[in-house]
């Protein structure tokens, strides 16, 4: 058709009944997301919760879009059922039917009232809210239905995943804690009187404000993802939730510390009386073995064995009264400082006697050393060289007499050693002996 009016050419009866085709569609689509939107749990949570904070304000303005975009729909509709009634006054539309289903179908043939746009504080491209009425088309009016939708649908999923999500962990987490406070009291560990006792009831304070502010302040918990314009795009802010359970999961531990020592407490203390007492034996051990060395070994420095220390067995003491009156969380600490400083202690006796001892060690060397070199002498035959015995009886001497002056006697054996080896250098092959001499030691 060569037709034209303000909104451009007539359509005809073809582009009509596509158009309208489509737009009935587009009304199904946007009626079944109307209803969907209507019957979602998360907006009828809002709407009977009393809510707080960020969430009051934006669903204050949510509200005020969702009914301005069923005055919208009802807009759309109306001038849907009014372009249909046309088409279907006749068969074959007359040119005046068809451009009225023009300026309907493609112009500004919708007209909303300018208090309702105010009233959802929400802008459009015909002006500011000031205006007494805005004109649509049924496109722009299709795409502000769908700029409607999306923001209120963002609004109601994100609150709904909030609680669909945090409050039902949040009650899981405080049976739990329930629970961990009733074993914890089994075990004495009570708040003033025990850090973890007083961790629970921290922990009990902010999950109860938590669970408060979650359900009535459910966006305060949502962060929305970035770059994702889909409605509900984001996830539930767990920080505070995920800070408690790790919280609680340590009190846990500690608790488990404390029932184990409940369980293996005599065992324990057991084990450290035997450890204790071993390194109090080792450094009896010590004492005795220095007053040995004092009179055995001249011109040495012994040093001085110290005594038991008296402070782990205090402790002892007291780990014993903790677990005769329950109070495994005091035990508990206790047990385990204890069991790390008496193997210190026994470690540290230990080195005491070996300090202590080490002059008559040294002494049994040289022992050992004289005896092995005179054998090698004797089986080369080399016993009856009076010099080599001279030597020998000097170094024996000095090593089987008290006090043994160690430098001395060393001396001794050192010379000894070069007798004999200068002795070999010079001396034949003894028949019946294969390969060269040993030069090296008192080996054979």
């Amino acid at each position: 058709m060569g037709d034209t009016g303000p909104t451009g050419p007539v359509m005809d009866r073809d582009e009509v009944d596509r158009a309208l085709a489509r737009l009935g569609a587009e009304h199904e689509a946007i009626e079944t997301s109307l209803l969907a939107l209507q019957d979602h749990a998360g907006r009828r949570l809002l709407e009977g919760a009393e809510l707080t904070g960020v969430t009051v304000e934006r669903w204050a303005a949510a509200e005020a879009s969702i009914t301005l975009l069923w005055t919208c729909f009802d807009a759309y509709t109306g001038a849907l059922r009014t372009a249909r009634e046309i088409r279907s006054r006749r068969r074959w539309s007359s040119r005046e039917d068809l451009a009225e289903l023009t300026e309907l179908l493609r112009g500004d043939a919708v007209t909303l009232a300018g208090s309702t746009v105010a009233t959802a504080n929400a802008p459009t491209a015909h002006g500011g809210p000031g205006r007494l009425s805005e004109r649509y088309t049924l496109a722009t009016l299709v795409e502000r239905m769908n700029q409607l939708y999306a923001t209120s649908l963002d609004m109601v999923v994100a609150a709904d995943a909030v609680w669909s999500a945090l409050p039902a962990r949040i009650d899981l987490l405080a049976a739990e804690l329930q629970r961990t406070r009733r074993l914890a009291h089994s075990v004495g560990v009570r708040p003033g009187e025990h850090p973890s006792g007083d961790d629970l009831e921290r922990i009990t304070r902010t999950l109860t404000r938590l669970r408060e502010r979650v359900v009535s302040d459910p966006l305060a918990f949502w962060s929305p993802a970035r770059g994702s314009s889909a409605p509900g795009g984001g996830r539930p802010d767990t920080t505070v939730y995920d800070r408690e359970a790790r919280a609680l999961e340590e009190v846990r531990r500690e608790i488990d510390a404390v029932l184990a020592v409940r369980q293996d407490a005599e065992q324990r203390i057991v084990r450290l009386r035997d450890v204790l007492s071993r390194a109090d034996r080792t450094l009896a051990e010590a004492r005795t073995a220095r007053g040995e060395v004092l009179a055995k070994i001249a011109a040495t420095e012994v040093p001085v064995v110290g005594g038991p220390p008296i402070v782990l067995q205090e402790q002892l003491a007291a780990a014993a009264e903790y677990r005769r009156h329950a109070q495994w969380h005091r035990l508990s600490p206790l047990l385990e400082s204890l069991e790390e400083k008496a193997e210190d202690e026994l470690l540290r006796a230990r080195e005491s006697l070996t300090a202590v001892t080490a002059p008559l060690a040294v002494r049994a060397e040289l022992r050992g050393r004289l005896d092995a070199y005179k054998a090698k002498m004797a089986r080369l035959g080399h016993a009856e060289d009076p010099e080599l015995a001279e030597k020998y009886e000097k170094a024996r001497r000095m090593l089987w007499s008290a006090p043994c002056d160690l430098r001395v006697a060393e001396q001794a054996v050192l010379r000894y050693q070069r007798a004999a080896a200068e002795l070999l250098g010079a001396a034949p092959r003894v028949p019946g002996q294969g390969g060269p001499v040993d030069r090296t030691g008192p080996g054979t």
